[in-house]
């Protein structure tokens, strides 16, 4: 029998990213702590070049391998989801525990959109032996932007 892997529950709410990182018992970081902060900022998902954009703006220098291993260790601890976008570039946002919500993804342009206002319920039967661990619900269709041009 395999062993299963299972996602740890989403980091408690700490006063700030550095807390949380200690929380999750990881390395505090320069990039880390500036990673998860540009997530807990963001009011919607950012693809890895969203965040470098982000971290280059503060002037402060961060190797673009060693952002993409601080995205990874965060979506390892649940500090961080990481959605597939429609343009195949994964997106990430910050994981607040008891927070959930769905996501509109635009399949012209490629942006995707926290639906607040949507909570997804889950009620579905598994098969014996299988535990959920994560849903998402994914919307997909044309963002104003692109309905209003006609594209798609």
């Amino acid at each position: 029998m395999a062993a299963s892997r299972s996602r740890p529950p989403p980091a408690p709410p700490a006063a700030s990213p550095a807390q949380a990182l200690i929380a999750a018992h990881g390395r505090v970081t320069r990039t880390r702590v500036a990673v998860l902060d540009s997530l807990l900022a963001s009011h919607q998902p950012l693809n890895h070049d969203q965040i470098a954009a982000e971290l280059a703006a503060t002037g402060e220098h961060h190797d673009r391998v060693t952002v993409y291993r601080a995205l990874d260790w965060l979506v390892e601890q649940g500090i961080a989801a990481r959605i597939a976008g429609s343009d195949r570039a994964w997106k990430f946002e910050a994981v607040r525990r008891g927070h959930r919500h769905a996501h509109f993804h635009c399949d012209t342009c490629g942006r995707v959109l926290c639906l607040e206002a949507v909570e997804p319920a889950i009620a579905v039967a598994l098969p014996e032996g299988f535990r959920l661990e994560q849903a998402e619900l994914v919307l997909r269709g044309a963002c104003p932007d692109c309905a209003r041009n006609g594209e798609r």
